[in-house]
């Protein structure tokens, strides 16, 4: 499995998750910038992802959702608020409602996305930050942790 650690920092309010890669910075960038290869990792096993919107560009809307073994659907969105490809996106990340529309009330998770080269191909850090401790340990009880593993384990099938 490509991911090598996570760890959560109440303290500073973050989940991080570090994964490596045996390929190069470009090719797991596209894995973000490319809607329909985000969509084969973005949820875990058994809930894949569908893009509806994904506007890769600083301000740029994205709008998706998962849908689950039952035929059920989570609808997510983001914002982006930061690009440096091929090394660096920032995005916020929420719950959205049926019709896509954020719920800007609820959870808004901060998103930073870093890729690295080593020598074997790239380090891919991805720190999400929480607003308060109570947003934290609410996604952390919702399985947020082993979502983001078990997603980020899906990549290496990808950059063959």
């Amino acid at each position: 499995m490509p991911v090598v650690k996570s760890y959560k920092d109440a303290e500073a309010l973050t989940l991080t998750v570090v994964a490596e890669f045996a390929a190069p910075v470009e090719r797991v960038w596209q894995v973000w910038e490319d809607p329909r290869l985000l969509e084969r990792w973005w949820g875990p096993p058994g809930w894949p992802a569908t893009f509806e919107r994904h506007e890769f560009v600083v301000g740029g809307r994205c709008a998706y959702y998962m849908t689950g073994p039952g035929g059920e659907r989570s609808r997510g969105w983001w914002r982006i608020t930061a690009i440096e490809p091929p090394r660096r996106l920032e995005f916020d990340d929420g719950f959205a409602d049926e019709s896509g529309e954020p719920q800007l009330e609820g959870t808004v998770i901060h998103g930073v996305v870093t890729l690295e080269p080593q020598e074997t191909g790239t380090r891919m850090t991805i720190v999400c930050r929480f607003d308060d401790a109570a947003a934290m340990e609410q996604m952390l009880a919702m399985g947020m942790e082993e979502g983001i593993t078990q997603s980020a384990g899906q990549i290496d099938d990808l950059l063959g």
